[in-house]
């Protein structure tokens, strides 16, 4: 499998790159994502100019639109950091990035919850890292995810489960665009969809049906728009299970009592969060292949990311 390519803070693939010449290696990005993932090392501070070691920076202000000073000499770096970052990002637009993975508390590169200074001297959480925001108003549909929050399992899941699907959508992108192709990516990714929104999962099926009376540029655009607006509402127990009991219905005519009772009893252990979402989906994987159900056999709900992952078994 080609692997996906996706940026990610410089300092977190272990490059000594922070302001105190340290870095913030992160092997689960490196050894664990690095089996499947090709990144593209970007660095704010170091990329627009600045030396190692340097004077640590914080953000000051307003925290919608605040400046980066250096803490001890009041230096204002803002419009370096600025500059280089819109520059930057044109720059990854030949990358064909699927995402980005930034470095968390960073007031270059923290997606969120950044330390934002004001007069009293008192942070509040409220700042965007000034590269952060510049990239994720550049590319609005990418997938992006900093370090801290890939420890939490269904925040990881989502990033991840994101990340595989722009990337098989890029691929039926790149060929000629045709409402052929749209409606068997669409059909192969219905369920996926419905485990995140219904609302998506109906105005996307409306799109598709129209497909044939607009422009395929439009159609293909607007569909990728609320592809990615449905992956980044996260799935919960509530949704899969909704899910689940609808997959349950493509076997009504085929499972046995005792099988029907199995799968049903293992539902209601998921929906009460006795068991992982990897256990009933295992056993629907089974009933697939022992029946052969052609519709759920193309389903990427199913396996949505390399199973080695183990991404279901903490969700």
């Amino acid at each position: 499998m080609e692997k996906i390519r996706i940026g990610v803070s410089t300092c977190l693939l272990g490059e000594p790159v922070r302001y105190d010449g340290g870095h913030a290696h992160d092997r689960y990005v490196t050894e664990t994502l690095g089996r499947y993932l090709e990144f593209v090392p970007v660095c704010p501070e170091t990329e627009a100019g600045l030396g190692i070691p340097r004077e640590p920076m914080r953000l000051v202000g307003n925290p919608e639109s605040p400046r980066l000073l250096t803490i001890k000499t009041k230096k204002d770096m803002t419009d370096t950091l600025l500059t280089w970052a819109r520059r930057r990002v044109r720059e990854l637009e030949k990358e064909n990035l699927c995402g980005f993975i930034f470095k968390s508390k960073s007031p270059s590169s923290g997606m969120e919850r950044v330390k934002v200074y004001g007069n009293s001297g008192m942070p509040v959480k409220k700042g965007v890292g000034l590269f952060a925001r510049t990239f994720m108003d550049h590319f609005p549909l990418v997938p992006v995810e900093e370090d801290g929050r890939l420890h939490d399992p269904r925040l990881r899941e989502n990033f991840i489960e994101r990340l595989f699907t722009l990337d098989r959508w890029r691929a039926t992108r790149a060929d000629s665009k045709s409402v052929g192709r749209l409606m068997a990516f669409h059909t192969d990714h219905k369920l996926l969809i419905l485990s995140h929104s219904t609302k998506h999962y109906r105005e996307m099926g409306k799109l598709v049906a129209r497909a044939e009376r607009e422009k395929i540029e439009e159609t293909y655009a607007h569909y990728e728009t609320l592809l990615m607006d449905a992956l980044r509402l996260q799935a919960t127990v509530k949704k899969h299970t909704n899910v689940l009991q609808h997959m349950m219905g493509y076997f009504k005519k085929m499972l046995t009592p005792d099988e029907k009772q199995e799968l049903l009893t293992i539902i209601g252990d998921y929906r009460e969060e006795l068991v992982p979402l990897v256990v009933p989906i295992t056993l629907f994987k089974h009933y697939v292949r022992k029946y052969g159900q052609p519709y759920l056999q193309t389903q990427t709900y199913l396996s949505p990311h390399p199973l080695e992952l183990k991404l279901r078994n903490h969700v």
